[in-house]
């Protein structure tokens, strides 16, 4: 083996090993530990296949180096096959490149209302409905799980829970396209509550965690929360106003506080809070350890900080423009109804260039 890719050897081991719990009955048993070795097992799939590719091109060009000597056939054909080597080192070289490890999760949005009353409320619904459409673009299910209206049918607060259907590769995953949309996106219109026609400038709020589909991965201790219960003053169905049913969850160690009331039942709405709970103390795990190790610091592109502006929606220009890449175009309208792969996809070109430029500099 290549001293350069002696990293691709504990990388194999774990993939066979994964490879083999897959296979275990008792595995197949528990739903959830069989999407965490998926998650993993996709992962690493990436690199084993570039691994295999590299080696078969790698043979290929011994082979007609080997022969080139005695058989001009050979000889010509050595530039493209060392080409082609050279290529596969490349691509091998890119996958072992560190990703996010919650690339391949789902993720649970927040959006919330900010500085604007209703218009900020109104704007809150417009992004709702642009995470909404872009997900559907992708195939991917949206959940409305919680959410609480305003008086002119504005959010002033939403959480959207968005699967993949299927156990995807992680440059596919949910997390890695919307990571990248934590942050205050700011808007430049004017209000319907305007009669004037002057344009106002409002902004929401929003957050985005990777959710943790086992349970057993974050273990909350029952002693650690407290759960207060009360009437739902929001949507809720028949349950509203007439029954105790919306919760809430006070993780005491951390001080987070989740409330749910959507549901019909108190039990629904805890189990939907504990999502939630656990959801945000995963990001808080992740913060910390980033934190902690300087050399894989989180993306400057990426954040979960509410408080910076990452983008601005101007409606009267029809422009959208992201802070973070320089990203700009005239197609708003498109992209409040979904179009938003270009906006992400210059935020993922921004994220690789910096892991790469790290790589290389570890190097």
């Amino acid at each position: 083996m290549s001293e350069d890719f002696a990293a691709v050897e504990p990388v194999l081991a774990e993939h066979a090993q994964i490879e083999r719990d897959m296979a275990d009955p008792a595995t197949a048993a528990d739903p959830a530990a069989l999407r965490r070795l998926g998650r993993r097992y996709a992962e690493l799939g990436r690199v084993v296949a570039a691994y295999r590719s590299w080696q078969a091109a790698a043979a290929d060009a011994a082979d007609a180096r080997e022969l080139a000597a005695e058989d001009p056939d050979f000889a010509a054909e050595l530039p493209a096959l060392e080409t082609a080597e050279t290529a596969a080192a490349e691509h091998l070289r890119d996958v072992l490149i560190p990703r996010d490890p919650d690339d391949a999760r789902d993720v649970i949005i927040e959006v919330k209302a900010g500085e604007g009353g209703e218009e900020s409320a109104l704007f809150a619904a417009d992004l709702a409905r642009m995470y909404t459409r872009y997900a559907e673009r992708q195939g991917w299910a949206v959940e409305v799980m919680d959410a609480t209206d305003s008086d002119l049918g504005g959010y002033k607060d939403l959480r959207l829970a968005i699967k993949a259907r299927t156990t995807p590769e992680p440059p596919d995953g949910v997390w890695a396209h919307l990571k990248y949309e934590g942050g205050v996106h700011r808007v430049q219109r004017v209000p319907v509550t305007e009669s004037q026609g002057r344009i106002h400038t409002s902004a929401a709020g929003v957050l985005v965690m990777p959710e943790v589909d086992d349970p057993g991965e974050i273990e909350i201790d029952p002693a650690d929360l407290r759960v207060d219960v009360f009437r739902s003053s929001g949507p809720g169905g028949q349950s509203v106003n007439t029954t105790d049913s919306a919760v809430r969850l006070t993780h005491l160690p951390t001080g987070i506080v989740v409330s749910m009331q959507n549901e019909k039942s108190q039990l629904q709405n805890k189990e939907a809070a504990l999502r939630v709970l656990r959801a945000r103390l995963l990001a808080e795990r992740a913060a910390a350890a980033e934190a902690e190790a300087s050399a894989a610091r989180r993306s400057q592109v990426r954040t979960v900080d509410r408080s910076e502006r990452i983008r601005t929606y101007n409606f009267p220009e029809n422009r959208i423009a992201d802070h973070r890449t320089g990203y700009k175009a005239y197609n708003l309208d498109a992209v409040l109804d979904g179009d938003l792969g270009p906006v992400i996809a210059s935020a993922i070109a921004l994220d690789e260039a910096e892991r790469l430029a790290a790589f290389g500099d570890q190097g």
